[in-house]
């Protein structure tokens, strides 16, 4: 069905926070599945909804063992409830457990895809030879993260241009692309002078919107009443984007268009 991969081009702009934001802000009971190449920490920075430590061994990898071969097992067996609503797949702790998947990967991939309800994928820094590509290539969109800064966005160009060609971004059967800069919302410019950025590259990838940045509203959110969160700038924000990126998800081919194209 609906998988979005979300992932950085360089550093860490934020992309699991904006993604535990956006899940709880998209509709349709989405999971969010953590495949953070280097190891992902929702395992340290939540607990399961009845306040005991999430368990780092159900999750990625136990889904991995389960589908290796091309065997079906039930996503759903393998998520874990947070005490902040969220149904998470999740993620190994160091990179070499991602690396131990292997073969896997491919069944991962088309595991999500068969899932009835939306997967937000973290899947972490973007690099060549990744070993997420076949989710990223089987998604319904790419969002890349990135903060609004000159650095930020020049390896941003940069790694929108090595992905051009394997994901056939602009394509007709291409993987929709787009951006999420993580900033202020306010600032129109940093958005209008990225989208002219990538205009000049010959990137037909859209910017998306932005998502604030907003340390002390992430930080007091199990302290806060859910009013409060929804004033917020950052809560604010992430409704504005959801939007954007279910049009890009919607200008997806679909898979079976492919086959028979």
């Amino acid at each position: 069905m609906t998988v979005v991969a979300f992932a950085s081009a360089k550093g860490s702009p934020g992309v699991t926070q904006t993604v535990a934001g956006l899940v709880s802000v998209w509709g349709g009971a989405p999971i969010m599945a953590e495949l953070d190449p280097v190891g992902g920490d929702l395992a340290f920075r939540q607990l399961r909804e009845d306040g005991v430590p999430l368990d780092r061994e159900t999750g990625l990898l136990s889904y991995a063992v389960a589908v290796r071969g091309g065997r079906e097992s039930s996503l759903t067996d393998h998520l874990q409830p947070t005490d902040e609503g969220i149904d998470a797949l999740v993620g190994v702790t160091a990179p070499g457990q991602v690396q131990g998947l292997g073969l896997a990967w491919p069944h991962i991939a088309t595991g999500l895809q068969a899932e009835a309800r939306p997967v937000l994928a973290d899947c972490g820094r973007l690099t060549p030879g990744t070993p997420i590509a076949p989710v990223v290539e089987q998604a319904s969109a790419l969002v890349l993260v990135a903060r609004s800064d000159v650095a930020a966005l020049a390896h941003l160009r940069e790694r929108l241009l090595w992905l051009r060609e394997p994901l056939r971004i602009g394509g007709v059967d291409g993987v929709p692309t787009g951006v999420l800069l993580v900033g202020d919302p306010r600032d129109r410019r940093a958005r209008e002078d990225l989208a002219r950025l990538l205009a000049s590259a010959g990137l037909p990838v859209p910017v998306l919107g932005t998502v604030a940045y907003d340390p002390k509203a992430v930080k007091v959110l199990r302290t806060s009443s859910e009013r409060a969160v929804r004033r917020t700038l950052w809560h604010r924000s992430l409704v504005d984007v959801v939007p954007e990126i279910q049009t890009l998800v919607d200008s997806r081919v679909p898979f079976w268009s492919e086959e028979v194209g």
